[in-house]
């Protein structure tokens, strides 16, 4: 496969956990898993197993919850945004290898593509808030399906 799109993807699997930490992960876990993406014997191989799937799934439903309370961290400070930042890497470096190419730079991109989602979701976000005249919870829950959908749709390319 062509690096450019192989990296451009890689970037946004980050982008995606920028927006949802946890959704990341999850929608690489079921690609491995399905074989959408070939990590099999690669050192993220594990991102395929039933445990990651489930872990991870669960771990994003409840992201999904806990989202839309009024007291859920800023994803742009402390522990939201470093786990944005990991998950991020890892899940670029999934997506990065799946497509033969480097993980280490497929990390970084996915790192870098975390920051990016984070902060530009965060944006987005409050804009079209105010913008809209509508409640934070709707515009969370078109969040969470550019999340979901973008997501898949990455895993899907393969």
């Amino acid at each position: 496969m062509n690096p450019f799109p192989v990296l451009l993807l890689a970037f946004l699997i980050g982008v995606i956990a920028g927006l949802r930490s946890m959704t990341a992960p999850a929608v690489v876990a079921w690609g491995a898993r399905l074989h959408w993406l070939k990590l099999q014997s690669s050192l993220l191989s594990s991102m395929g197993s039933i445990v990651a799937v489930v872990v991870f799934t669960l771990g994003a439903l409840v992201e999904l919850i806990f989202d839309k309370l009024p007291s859920t961290p800023s994803r742009t400070k402390g522990s939201g945004l470093i786990a944005r930042i990991v998950f991020g890497g890892v899940t670029g470096a999934s997506v990065s290898l799946s497509g033969s190419q480097s993980m280490a730079l497929g990390a970084i991109l996915g790192a870098v593509g975390g920051i990016a989602g984070a902060f530009g979701g965060y944006q987005v976000r409050t804009r079209l808030v105010r913008l809209l005249n509508v409640p934070d919870l709707f515009v969370a829950c078109l969040e969470d399906a550019v999340a979901i959908g973008g997501g898949l749709f990455i895993v899907s390319r393969f």
